[in-house]
């Protein structure tokens, strides 16, 4: 139990260093809400149904690209300004980083889920149904910042980090789906041994 305890407390050391003075709190509480939503979640649920210890860590890492996020909003993250102007970019990258982790993290919890449920078998169906799942939630969180984009008028601006991107929400959803597709090509034998230890009792 040690093990999970420590991710939970890199957790709240991330959440409460990314709470110190950021951008504007408005923003970071929009940025940060998904991943305490998500500490919630798993909480209420380890008991009942405990993922894998590699899932967990991925998770956490997810939370802390949020939490970064969050802290000084997806346009204005100071190390992708120097990437930006190192390679000429026309506009501060991280967001797709966000958008990717997007794609991959859920891949992993969707694809464990799919397999200890038993509700889809191992094979080119897994993947497929794992990616699609991942793309609709990746549709979905787009269709979330519209509504907030409306509802919150100007003040929304931060938590969009468009930058006058005309085809951000396009290639917002390209990068979640380069994200699942490299978790299913590059992660399934490692976590497919990872859900072999759960089985076997060990964890």
């Amino acid at each position: 139990m040690k093990k999970y305890w420590i991710l939970i407390v890199l957790f709240f050391i991330g959440l409460l260093i990314s709470a110190i003075d950021p951008h504007d709190y408005f923003t970071w509480l929009l940025e940060v809400f998904p991943g305490i939503l998500g500490l919630v979640i798993l909480v209420m649920t380890f008991n009942s149904f405990r993922f894998s210890y590699l899932t967990y860590m991925l998770i956490l890492v997810h939370c802390y690209i949020l939490f970064i996020g969050g802290h000084y909003t997806y346009a204005e993250v100071p190390l992708f300004d120097e990437i930006k102007e190192i390679f000429h970019q026309s506009r501060n990258n991280y967001d797709k980083v966000g958008h990717f982790a997007q794609g991959f993290v859920p891949a992993v919890i969707i694809r464990e889920l799919f397999i200890r449920k038993a509700i889809v078998k191992k094979g080119y169906w897994l993947s497929f149904l794992t990616i699609c799942v991942c793309i609709s939630v990746s549709v979905f969180y787009e269709f979330l910042e519209w509504f907030v984009a409306i509802a919150s008028g100007q003040s929304a601006e931060a938590f969009l980090g468009t930058q006058g991107y005309v085809w951000d929400t396009q290639s917002d959803i390209l990068f979640a789906l380069i994200g699942a597709v490299s978790m299913i090509v590059f992660l399934s034998k490692y976590h497919d041994k990872q859900i072999a230890k759960i089985k076997n009792g060990v964890q």
